[in-house]
């Protein structure tokens, strides 16, 4: 029982306590949108935005765009055009250092975070706050570290970011950009209760497993990508498959097919943190989807 915010309580009469409740007034609204790859991803973003917009009318929209630079890290330049198009955050993952132009303008540019077990006096920041019409929004990058490099440990990380934001901010929301999904459950139940919602990016394919935990956290597995359907993960596939059945070195490039788009929905209830709903979304470049 909440009853340090008269604000938003009503009276219990036959108890005298203040019942906490929720209005859409405290509540924010936040569209994650899984890993942007290549041109492909950003035309679909450009294309569906608006769609997305006056659907939900969301009060943030956060995107991870590691790939979105020909799937190899991001540039100023479309930085910049995304958050012309409506983004308000952006997440990174293990391609962060891949467009070098990074290191020219990371430090600056507070709406972007890359995985915070980064090691120490790495360039830019592991998690910011994002505040939009009157509402925020605390944004955690991490990495997972099965199957990806050896880094800092994610568990640990977010500890201690957890500990740097009481009192800041109640709605919190951590992308996991990982590759095991017996890792990215893990670091679910290690947040259940104390994240509003914990996303998975990195893998590319939709999970099926949104859910809101017992403790109040949205929780995916994995988002999905943004990008082209007839390749794989976003890359031409013709390259993809020379590799598996050869085993020899291929150059990875940006399929320019048909786009799919994947996103998810979350209520936040800015008093307290819990999430309220979550949505998954999927969408077509030739076929109006919203599952």
């Amino acid at each position: 029982m909440i009853t340090q915010n008269k604000d938003h309580a009503k009276s219990d009469l036959d108890t005298g306590h203040f019942l906490y409740y929720w209005t859409e007034e405290n509540i924010i609204k936040v569209i994650f949108i899984g890993d942007i790859v290549g041109s492909t991803g950003r035309k679909a973003i450009k294309s569906s935005l608006p769609r997305l917009k006056s659907k939900y009318n969301p009060d943030m929209i956060i995107a991870n765009a590691e790939n979105s630079a020909s799937g190899r890290g991001v540039t100023r330049k479309i930085a910049n055009e995304l958050f012309e198009q409506g983004v308000h955050g952006i997440t990174m993952g293990n391609h962060t250092w891949d467009n070098r132009e990074i290191f020219e303008f990371i430090d600056d540019e507070a709406r972007m975070v890359r995985p915070a077990n980064f090691p120490p006096d790495t360039p830019g920041r592991g998690y910011t706050i994002i505040k939009n019409g009157g509402k925020q929004l605390a944004i955690i990058n991490l990495q997972g570290r099965t199957f990806l490099p050896a880094i800092d440990c994610p568990f640990r990380k977010v500890d201690e970011i957890l500990d740097e934001l009481k009192g800041k901010t109640n709605a919190i929301l951590v992308d996991f950009h990982a590759e095991a999904t017996s890792e990215k459950i893990a670091m679910g139940w290690h947040l259940e209760g104390r994240a509003s919602m914990v996303v998975g990016t990195h893998t590319h394919v939709q999970s099926n497993d949104d859910t809101i935990l017992p403790g109040g956290t949205a929780y995916q597995t994995d988002v999905g990508m943004v990008g082209s359907y007839e390749g794989v993960l976003g890359m031409q596939r013709d390259a993809v498959l020379y590799k598996f059945q050869t085993q020899l070195p291929a150059r990875f490039q940006v399929c320019e097919g048909k786009w799919h788009f994947h996103a998810v929905y979350v209520d936040i209830d800015d008093v307290t943190g819990r999430a309220k709903k979550i949505e998954k979304i999927r969408m077509y470049e030739d076929e109006w989807h919203m599952d």
